[in-house]
């Protein structure tokens, strides 16, 4: 467990979460719901706290009855996770802060305990295909300077270490059906697997 690691996780309004799963379910508000919940699940164990960014109530209430707290925030990925990044380091100026992307419904904490264990410093993980970013990581009591969109894993690399190991499911963000057939191959978290098998995906 990394005590000194606090993580922003930016979650969507559900009903704008995941347009590119459109034909994969019909709820796919749920599936969304279920891709952040199970990787929040699997993110607590191995750090002091998860901090969510997100407008929607429905996530808030789940999150709520996790343990975890939330905060609506501003428009915007890089901006909602700076705003996070800054009410965590009120908190305590020295720790170290992460943003967690809420898609990675196979996380396991075990891999994600290596990821975190292996950084020293400002670090990034890159996505399966090398080009986005799905963990990022501030060096103790520095700044998380968030540069997620097209080609973050470059933007991240100019000054942060990059974290590649044994950790799959870290890196298997989950935004066409390719993806997600790929993350059910390493095992969904249980609510991911659940509104699948309802739906008989």
């Amino acid at each position: 467990m990394r005590a000194d690691v606090d993580l922003v996780v930016p979650v969507k309004t559900l009903q704008r979460a995941k347009t590119r799963l459109v034909g994969v379910t019909d709820d796919r508000p749920a599936l969304a719901l279920a891709f952040a919940l199970d990787t929040i699940a699997a993110a607590l164990p191995v750090v002091r706290g998860v901090l969510a960014i997100t407008e929607d109530r429905a996530v808030a209430a789940r999150l709520r009855a996790m343990g975890v707290g939330s905060i609506p925030g501003p428009e915007g990925l890089n901006e909602a996770l700076r705003f996070g990044a800054a009410v965590l380091r009120g908190r305590d100026p020295g720790s170290v802060v992460g943003a967690l992307q809420a898609d990675l419904p196979a996380l396991r904490t075990d891999e994600l305990a290596l990821a975190l264990a292996a950084a020293d410093g400002r670090a990034f993980c890159p996505d399966r295909q090398g080009t986005g970013t799905t963990l990022l990581l501030s060096a103790p009591g520095g700044d998380l300077d968030p540069r997620f969109g097209p080609g973050s894993a470059e933007a991240h690399a100019a000054d942060a270490r990059v974290l590649l190991g044994p950790w799959p499911s870290l890196r298997n963000d989950v935004d066409t059906a390719e993806d997600l057939a790929l993350a059910a191959g390493l095992g969904l978290g249980p609510r991911s697997a659940a509104v699948l098998c309802a739906v008989g995906g």
